[in-house]
């Protein structure tokens, strides 16, 4: 089942998790089974066009996630992460 990395940001949906894991064969896959889980969770990561939102960033292994259509084998790591921003 592929490993999932929770930002600090997700984590108050999680109950505090950092790290889980969660059925999917894609990644969009693998963030319904989190909201299924967590509901919400998937909302604050893709929005309404099922896009990624600009503040996220979701990586499969060492690769970035451009589309959430992206396969994952059992064995991948999902890293999502939140953009930092500020001046």
């Amino acid at each position: 089942m592929p490993r999932v990395s929770l930002p600090s940001q997700l984590q108050s949906y999680s109950g505090g998790l950092s790290r889980t894991e969660a059925p999917g064969d894609t990644v969009a896959a693998v963030l319904d089974a989190l909201d299924a889980r967590w509901p919400g969770i998937r909302f604050r990561v893709i929005d309404e066009q099922d896009r990624i939102r600009r503040h996220m960033r979701i990586y499969v292994g060492p690769d970035r996630v451009l589309d959430i259509a992206r396969a994952v084998r059992e064995d991948d790591e999902v890293l999502l992460f939140g953009a930092l921003s500020g001046g």
